[in-house]
């Protein structure tokens, strides 16, 4: 059997964090000697580029500074830039005028899809990773071998001497919710409204960012319907977004934090939940709130806020779902007969391990049962592991809150390909960039 094409990065997913990866060795090798270049390659199993299509709601924008965007907190100078991206749009005026940090969502989107058209030779889209095989020959594992399979069952091989997991995040639903045509996370949200005809009544469920965001939206656009949203807490809570909380954000705050004992850890992320989780912006909270004020003056309430409820029960039926929600002041239950329910309950963090196979028993874990994570973003394992195996996500506990957020982006992975070079073989030679031909093997 011929020897797959070997790289010294194969990226699996090909969201943000890779993409300024991508971008990264892009600029590295565009200075670099030959012996220096990197060879990299990424493996996506969406057909194009897409970060968070189901929210890409027209007027929702950013909660991170466009100067957090995939490189300018590494190289400022660099030609991939959000405001070099305006240049080429000719908006980079009207964006100053705008006197705005935070971009449209949709905007911030379209500057994604222009960057990664930028390093589209880098990435095969339609590619799903089945498997990770480690490459060991009789003596230490020095690559692995990945296998991924497009739509059309054809399958290729692409060797590694590093991997970087980048597989984003997964929805969360409540424990026993199931999605079904009437049943939806905010995640396929603008692709499942499109097909919501003429609702009489919608249930929104959670207290976030995304929960009001779909509340407005839904009773914005549906204009005879009635909205209500379902909560635990007493209102939407408003997020911290100060200078001085948000340097939790700093590329220096995640030393800060990885060298923290696990005590503290704790605490830094019970202080600074409210920056990021379960919290709303600020304008976003007034303009509900002024809606509900507006409804009950005119007498004609469509908005309704249930506060410190929760969902007991979800009975589906050809017409629609029976919602059963109940106060946690009281225990009261009330019945809610409902088109569609939709939960913006939120995203957990993928677990990386279920793609490395048997390379998932030779990682090293903590005491409470967690992956040990090195600084460099590079997996603990035993000894007989050379290759490095490097997470961009499913750091959270041992890198702090920025882990999966676009703060710290471009700087981490200046980190990770920093660590690929430092831990180069100066004896295995390096082959020409991006000379592939996919190994087909079924």
């Amino acid at each position: 059997m011929p020897q797959p094409p070997v790289f010294d990065v194969l990226g699996v997913g090909f969201g943000p964090s890779n993409l300024a990866l991508a971008i990264a060795v892009t600029e590295h090798n565009a200075a670099a000697r030959p012996e220096d270049v990197v060879t990299a390659h990424f493996l996506e199993r969406q057909p194009r580029f897409g970060w968070h299509r189901g929210m890409l709601i027209e007027d929702a924008t950013m909660q991170v500074s466009f100067l957090k965007d995939l490189v300018t907190l590494r190289n400022p100078s660099s030609s991939f830039s959000f405001l070099n991206y305006l240049h080429g749009r000719g908006r980079l005026v009207d964006f100053v005028n705008h006197k705005n940090l935070f971009p449209l969502r949709v905007e911030f989107h379209d500057y994604f899809e222009w960057a990664a058209g930028k390093v589209d030779d880098l990435v095969s889209y339609d590619h799903d990773v089945v498997s990770v095989e480690p490459v060991a020959d009789g003596g230490p594992v020095t690559h692995f071998d990945v296998t991924s399979r497009t739509p059309s069952g054809e399958v290729e091989v692409r060797r590694a001497r590093n991997l970087v997991v980048a597989t984003g995040l997964r929805a969360r639903l409540p424990e026993g919710v199931v999605q079904s045509e009437r049943i939806w996370h905010n995640r396929d949200f603008l692709r499942r409204v499109e097909q919501l005809e003429d609702p009489r009544r919608l249930v929104v469920v959670g207290a976030g960012q995304s929960g009001a965001e779909v509340t407005a939206f839904l009773h914005e656009r549906f204009r005879d319907a009635e909205v209500c949203a379902v909560f635990a807490r007493y209102g939407y809570s408003p997020a911290d977004d100060s200078s001085f909380a948000n340097r939790i954000f700093d590329p220096a705050a995640v030393d800060d934090f990885y060298t923290a004992p696990e005590d503290v850890k704790r605490r830094l992320m019970d202080y600074h939940a409210n920056t990021n989780y379960a919290v709303v912006d600020h304008d976003l909270i007034a303009d509900l709130y002024r809606r509900v004020y507006r409804e009950k003056v005119v007498g004609a309430q469509r908005l309704r806020l249930l506060n410190l409820s929760q969902v007991a029960g979800l009975e589906e039926h050809p017409g629609g779902v029976r919602v059963t929600v109940e106060s946690l002041s009281d225990g009261r239950r009330a019945t809610l007969d409902a088109d569609v329910v939709v939960y913006a309950t939120g995203y957990r963090e993928a677990d990386p391990t279920g793609l490395l196979g048997t390379l998932a028993g030779r990682c090293r874990r903590d005491e409470h049962d967690r992956l040990r994570v090195l600084r460099d973003y590079r997996l603990e394992t035993d000894d007989g592991i050379r290759g490095g195996i490097y997470l961009q996500g499913g750091t959270e506990h041992t890198h702090g809150i920025s882990s999966s957020l676009l703060s710290n982006t471009s700087v981490r992975v200046g980190e990770i390909l920093q660590s690929v070079l430092d831990r180069r073989e100066p004896a295995v030679p390096v082959q020409p960039a991006y000379a592939v031909s996919a190994l087909h093997t079924a």
